[in-house]
């Protein structure tokens, strides 16, 4: 902890302390950004000490880092180095509020569609290490590119950048709500899917906003208010019907489907589901939608959880082919459809299975941080014996 009373020496070592982190979790962080950032920058404990206190032993100030190093904390604190190795609140230290307000519109305004591009790529990889390796690994990322994009957003005068960039902001926000529900903090989830829907507001494709609404109502269904979670998504599906296309009614009808059979309205959430099978492309994509993972395989997926949740017989063989099926680069969908081909086991009495599935999904759901599926582990009857 640091005493409330010392004054940080640079804008480094503050940005550092509002962040939470000692110099050694800093570095640690620093070099895992690197890493899943493909970024050639380093830094080591003994630089980073030298670079926070802004002037040597004798009293001139520190040079500026290697360009890799210097690239890496302009990234992460979206930054240039110079104002992170100036003193915060002296003259020729951080720029004055005006300053930083004209070059704060000035950075924004060099926000171009290859520059939209860029950060849409950057958040393609994110997503790959996030159903790969999970939110303990990619959650960190997330929050950073959240509050680069906000920075961009606020301050940009283009209502076509705006709306890329809020189209953006929404889905980071998005998915930062999906993984903090996947490591058991509901009230963030619940916080970041506000901020998507926020975001989703300022453009006009209403698909986003469709979206990130029935996404929200996960946080309601791992709370215990399925009902709750039910009239939200039928009412998304409504609105969506006639401006929303077919790849997206599918997704929401599947999600429909999944908060009616926690629900138990049996009769409804298959209805649901033959819903979203007729719906769903042959392509499966929508290059103009939000970002959705929806094919033949992960539909099976979803109705499969919901034909176990309502107990239905053929729960077990529609879960075991879409395991069979399922990409192995999905560890977080594949540790989910564990837990529900246990439950299917346990509810048709074939403990062994049961047990094998268990064993299976906890390794997974700890690998990757899941509290989530953890905590549905543990909901499960034991059947060790």
């Amino acid at each position: 902890m640091t005493d409330a009373s010392r004054q940080p020496r640079t804008l480094l070592e503050q940005r550092i302390w509002e962040r939470n982190q000692s110099l050694t979790e800093f570095v640690e962080f620093a070099e895992e950004f690197a890493r899943r950032s493909e970024e050639p920058g380093t830094l080591s404990e003994r630089n980073l000490k030298r670079l926070v206190a802004g002037r040597r032993t004798d009293g001139t100030r520190v040079g500026r880092p290697r360009p890799a190093t210097a690239r890496l904390l302009e990234r992460i604190f979206n930054t240039p180095v110079d104002e992170l190795l100036n003193t915060p609140g002296l003259p020729g230290g951080v720029r004055t509020d005006r300053q930083e307000l004209q070059a704060a519109f000035a950075i924004s305004r060099r926000v171009t569609s290859e520059v939209v591009t860029l950060l849409r790529d950057q958040l393609a990889a994110i997503r790959k290490l996030d159903r790969q390796l999970g939110a303990a690994v990619a959650y960190e990322e997330v929050a950073v590119k959240i509050n680069q994009v906000t920075r961009l957003h606020s301050y940009s005068l283009t209502a076509g950048t705006r709306s890329n960039l809020a189209a953006l902001l929404a889905e980071l926000s998005a998915l930062a709500g999906w993984q903090a529900l996947d490591q058991g903090q509901a009230s963030v989830a619940w916080d970041h899917y506000e901020r998507a829907k926020q975001a989703a507001s300022q453009q006009e494709n209403t698909a986003s906003a469709h979206h990130v609404g029935a996404e929200q109502a996960f946080v309601l269904l791992d709370l215990g208010r399925a009902n709750d979670a039910a009239e939200l998504l039928a009412a998304s599906e409504d609105d969506a019907r006639g401006t929303s296309g077919r790849f997206l009614r599918a997704w929401l009808a599947a999600a429909h489907g999944e908060a009616l059979a926690a629900s138990n309205q049996r009769a409804a959430c298959l209805r649901a589901f033959d819903r979203a099978a007729s719906l769903l492309p042959s392509g499966s994509t929508d290059a103009d939608g939000p970002y959705l993972v929806l094919d033949a395989v992960h539909l099976a997926r979803w109705r499969g959880n919901a034909l176990a949740c309502i107990g239905e017989t053929e729960a077990v063989d529609v879960l075991s082919t879409a395991l069979r099926n399922l990409d192995p680069t999905f560890t977080r969908a594949e540790a989910g459809l564990r837990v529900d081909l246990a439950t299917a086991f346990v509810a048709s009495g074939e403990h062994d299975g049961a047990r094998e599935q268990i064993t299976k999904a906890r390794a997974l759901a700890s690998e990757i941080g899941s509290a989530r599926q953890l905590r549905r582990l543990a909901c499960l009857p034991d059947v060790q014996r």
